[in-house]
């Protein structure tokens, strides 16, 4: 039996599946392959099913594993460039190859479910506003990410801009240099 949240993943994807022609014809070749996403702790099994869709799976032995961190829906925010570099995928490497692509790809037309509820006018409006109230939020997360670099290299500087970092290298190399020439005169002096 699955727990509630795998039950709503399973529900969303098949959804957005179902919207997705291009997704179920690539799926189609691993029809009755199984495959595991971790995100502690919540983990999903799941197979391919006849329609290129996803249908619930107990297996001990998935044929692709998908491990992502706990931190990933922080890193997410960063964008899905940060996630990518994370997960760690183990198995069949052309049944992986076809899942990634296809997570990666899938997009919730989210215009579309609006306009069945609400209609076509007004579910484009609310599409708008969704879409300038997330791009705020993007550039507001980013705007306070570079606050917070700048208070920590300018007014409190518990952090090291690169270019004094690397003065200071350049510095210890030409004394090490310095104190071993100093060294050899030394040594050449009779005692």
């Amino acid at each position: 039996m699955l727990d509630r949240a795998a039950q709503v993943t399973l529900a969303a994807l098949n959804h957005l599946l179902q919207d997705a022609e291009w997704a179920r014809v690539r799926l189609a070749p691993f029809v009755g392959r199984t495959a595991r996403l971790t995100l502690p702790p919540w983990r999903l099994d799941f197979t391919i099913d006849a329609d290129g869709q996803l249908a619930a799976a107990n297996t001990a032995e998935p044929d692709v594993e998908i491990s992502l961190p706990a931190g990933t829906p922080f890193l997410a925010l960063s964008g899905r460039e940060a996630v990518a570099r994370v997960v760690r995928i183990s198995g069949s490497a052309e049944f992986a190859d076809a899942l990634g692509f296809v997570l990666r790809k899938l997009r919730w037309d989210y215009e579309e479910d609006l306009s069945k509820a609400v209609g076509d006018i007004a579910a484009h409006r609310i599409a708008g506003m969704i879409n300038v109230f997330s791009a705020w939020q993007r550039q507001a997360a980013t705007n306070l990410a570079e606050n917070f670099a700048e208070y920590f290299t300018e007014e409190q500087p518990t952090l090291a801009k690169p270019a004094a970092v690397a003065d200071f290298v350049a510095n210890v190399e030409a004394l090490r240099d310095d104190l071993a020439r100093l060294e050899k005169r030394v040594s050449r002096i009779p005692s």
